[in-house]
């Protein structure tokens, strides 16, 4: 008689998927004050609680095949943590929390980190940032210093070394050879002692810290900073990879965008989808700014062969909306790691030089203009994205500030739960603009689609409506 197979009870297996937990801080902010608990604790609109909550699962589902910020709160509904107040520190107790976040019973170290430096970054943002009275969040200079003290808290400006720190911008949602490429660069990087700060995601923000911890590795590098950047509204969708060492929320995507361009010295750009586009319009707008003109920022979009023709298509958007002048700020490789690491070490050097004379800090570019247009936070809401002024006929800076806006809503309604809660109740946002600008949008929507750079998986649904 042979032996039948051993089936678990539906029960059981449902089970080994969550854990219950009692975890102490490791990283950072090992104590609280009754107040700050309290707001913790408080899950009323005015509370901090959900706010918590859902970055706290996030963090601990790293690791996740989905994108999707609804189908992981739907999922993991039953989640709940609890501080613990001691005399001595603080304790989280967490219930029906993701097994994935475990080994063996035990938190993962990094996953650990990355869950306290959320409750760091949460903690400030609400105490410090929002009600202490201290920032103005609707003037430039003001924003600018909220984004350093947010940093500083974070020690992410203790390193006072030469600029050596690479922003790495691309989707997550990317082909196997993007990825595999997007190491090679990373560990070109490492060879040369560079550092990698990314949205600190999957794909092509987790490819280079990979490829970075290699070389590293190889020239005995032990201090390697492998920073993420990300804010709450995106982090679950986006949770940090494993590498990531240094994880920072930022309160929102227009912050996050300033943390990353005043922090790093140099840009590669990856291919990617929407958050992309919206990453290099921003940058690509602050640049153009007169005021900036002398700013060196190397910054080099660069992918396998197979990428091709998709940096050229956004190219010829770039120059279509922007002209040549910004195009003139970027340089494109492809098919050649050792090419790009050199290209930015050269740009390194001449960006060490230009602090050296003018006296700007190397941890954080204080020199560097933001206009107002591109720090002020976009709410995205059908009304919102039907009535921005997308036409050629305007200032190229003016142009670039409403197309950027424009991609973060196509962001939101892809993978943020209040952007796909909108689209389920309301349908796709409706998207005007004179002829030539929406042909050439839909172009590129067009082509992100067709190379699944949307979604990382299943059938994607436009969340978007050309009407010109």
């Amino acid at each position: 008689m042979k032996n039948k197979p051993i089936t678990q009870p539906q029960a059981i297996i449902e089970a080994e998927e969550f854990v219950d937990a009692r975890v102490t801080p490791q990283g950072s902010l090992e104590t609280l004050s009754h107040e700050e608990v309290a707001k913790l604790l408080d899950r009323g609109q005015g509370g901090l609680y959900p706010l918590f909550r859902n970055c706290a699962l996030a963090v601990l589902n790293s690791g996740s095949h989905s994108d999707d910020a609804v189908e992981l709160f739907e999922k993991h509904r039953e989640f709940d943590l609890r501080i613990v107040q001691q005399s001595w520190g603080i304790k989280l107790e967490l219930t029906h929390a993701p097994a994935v976040a475990f080994v063996d019973g035990k938190m993962i170290r990094g996953v650990r980190e990355h869950l306290f430096a959320v409750l760091r970054d949460i903690v400030y943002l609400a105490n410090e940032i929002v009600e202490s009275g201290r920032f103005n969040l609707l003037e430039p200079e003001s924003i600018t210093n909220a984004v350093f003290c947010i940093l500083r808290n974070a020690r992410m400006l203790d390193t006072k070394g030469r600029p050596d720190l690479v922003v790495c911008w691309g989707g997550h949602s990317i082909s196997r050879e993007e990825y595999e490429y997007t190491k090679k660069v990373g560990y070109e990087l490492g060879l040369r002692g560079h550092n990698v700060c990314t949205g600190c995601g999957p794909g092509a923000m987790k490819g280079p810290m990979k490829g970075a911890t290699i070389g590293h590795s190889k020239q005995r590098i032990q201090n390697g900073r492998y920073i993420g950047l990300t804010e709450p509204s995106i982090v679950a969708a986006e949770p940090p990879n494993p590498i990531v060492s240094h994880l920072v929320i930022m309160p929102d995507i227009e912050k996050r965008l300033e943390a990353f361009v005043r922090l790093g010295h140099g840009i590669i750009v990856f291919p990617g989808g929407v958050g992309t586009a919206e990453e290099i319009l921003y940058l690509l707008g602050v640049l153009l700014d007169p005021a900036n003109a002398k700013q060196p920022l190397p910054l080099i979009w660069t992918g396998p062969a197979s990428s091709a023709a998709y940096f050229q298509r956004l190219d010829e958007f770039v120059g279509l909306t922007l002209g040549e002048a910004a195009r003139a700020r970027y340089r494109i490789i492809i098919d050649d790691p050792v090419e790009v690491a050199r290209s930015m070490t050269t740009g390194l050097s001449r960006v060490y030089h230009h602090r050296k004379d003018t006296g700007d800090a190397y941890n954080f570019n204080w020199m560097l203009k933001i206009p107002r247009d591109f720090q002020l936070p976009f709410e995205v809401t059908h009304d919102s994205v039907a009535a921005l002024d997308l036409h050629l006929d305007q200032p190229v800076h003016v142009c670039a500030a409403n197309l950027r806006r424009m991609f973060s809503a196509l962001v939101a309604g892809n993978i943020k739960e209040g952007g796909i809660r909108q689209i389920q109740a309301r349908g796709p946002f409706k998207i005007h603009g004179d002829a030539r600008l929406m042909q050439a949008l839909d172009a590129l929507l067009a082509q992100f689609v067709e190379q699944k750079r949307m979604k990382l998986s299943g059938e994607y649904k436009p969340v978007y409506q050309i009407v010109s």
